[in-house]
């Protein structure tokens, strides 16, 4: 199995200093990439996608087929919030396409200009 057991005492005490908690996006965040991620369905471009809730950061993985590797991952780091911002997109290779602290903004990378010739 690929789950990992974080015991109950440990995730939700407040006298840890590291923080357990896995960071998330919120409802408005999450409507705002589906948005987009139907838009791409319906082009055909997209097929699948994955949600990852990590300690550091949060990742919303898109996939041309499931067996594949991502298309493109939309990430979130908090800790880069104060610095080039939080959100990114990321392609293939780990080449980071666009980063900033609006993620109206970094998800324009995916107008439909970009994507009619494919």
């Amino acid at each position: 199995m690929s789950a990992k057991i974080i015991p109950i005492n440990r995730r939700f005490s407040n006298s840890s200093p590291t923080n357990l908690e896995p960071v998330a996006f919120d409802r408005k965040e999450l409507g705002t990439i589906l948005n987009i991620y139907g838009q791409m369905v319906t082009q055909g471009q997209w097929k699948d996608y994955a949600i990852d809730m990590l300690p550091e950061r949060a990742v919303f993985s898109v996939y041309r087929q499931a067996t594949e590797t991502p298309l493109y991952q939309i990430n979130k780091r908090p800790a880069l919030r104060g610095k080039q911002g939080q959100f990114s997109v990321v392609a293939p290779g780990g080449l980071i396409l666009k980063r900033g602290h609006n993620l109206k903004n970094v998800l324009r990378i995916f107008d439909k200009a970009r994507f009619q010739n494919l």
